[in-house]
């Protein structure tokens, strides 16, 4: 217990997010899920008047099982802990907020405009795609990790209700972050680094 108390708090970040997302869930499915989940879901035609919907969308779940929430927990849990001590919680938490604005953005440019998304998956791929350009900036091996987001990815393609458009957004938008904070690592480059974030933007 108490090393599982210790990883926690070294990703603190991580540990909020996925009890946001779980208090945000028991919402969905209690008697007023409804008001959590109309307001928070997106869907391409309701960005140009409620933008906000590109976040918020990465807070809400499948509502008719807990499959799904678990699994995106689980799985951000996982590379959250092996990321946010590394990038530090602003920097990692940056990185979680535009993934799934990345996913959301992706969404709205490639998929039917009426069709409704939810879920972190955007925000997981970006960390999954983080934390490749991790292990390749450390001269680590990534083949793992690139053969584990290839089959994730596939499950979207075959697998009906999956938003693949949301996973390809969310990779790409991590990919992106991951490489601006490898390539502006030294203690001098904190302005170049915020401005490529904000170009991001």
């Amino acid at each position: 217990m108490a090393n599982r108390l210790a990883r926690a708090a070294r990703a603190p970040i991580t540990s909020a997010l996925l009890i946001v997302n779980v208090l945000i869930w028991l919402g969905q499915i209690s008697p007023l899920g409804y008001l959590f989940t109309n307001q928070f879901f997106f869907a391409p035609l309701l960005a140009a008047i409620e933008p906000w919907r590109m976040l918020t969308a990465g807070f809400v779940h499948d509502w008719s099982g807990p499959m799904h929430i678990l699994f995106n927990s689980y799985a951000i849990w996982i590379f959250g802990r092996a990321l946010e001590p590394l990038l530090g919680t602003l920097r990692f938490l940056i990185l979680y907020l535009t993934s799934i604005v990345g996913g959301s953005l992706a969404v709205m440019w490639l998929s039917d405009p009426q069709i409704p998304v939810v879920g972190a998956s955007g925000a997981l791929f970006g960390l999954m795609g983080a934390y490749f350009v991790v292990i390749r900036s450390l001269g680590g091996n990534a083949s793992q990790i690139f053969i584990l987001v290839g089959i994730n990815f596939a499950l979207g393609l075959f697998v009906p209700g999956i938003s693949w458009e949301g996973h390809l957004g969310g990779l790409i938008t991590g990919l992106v972050i991951a490489g601006i904070y490898a390539a502006t690592r030294k203690p001098n480059q904190k302005l170049l680094q915020a401005s490529g974030i904000a170009a991001v933007w």
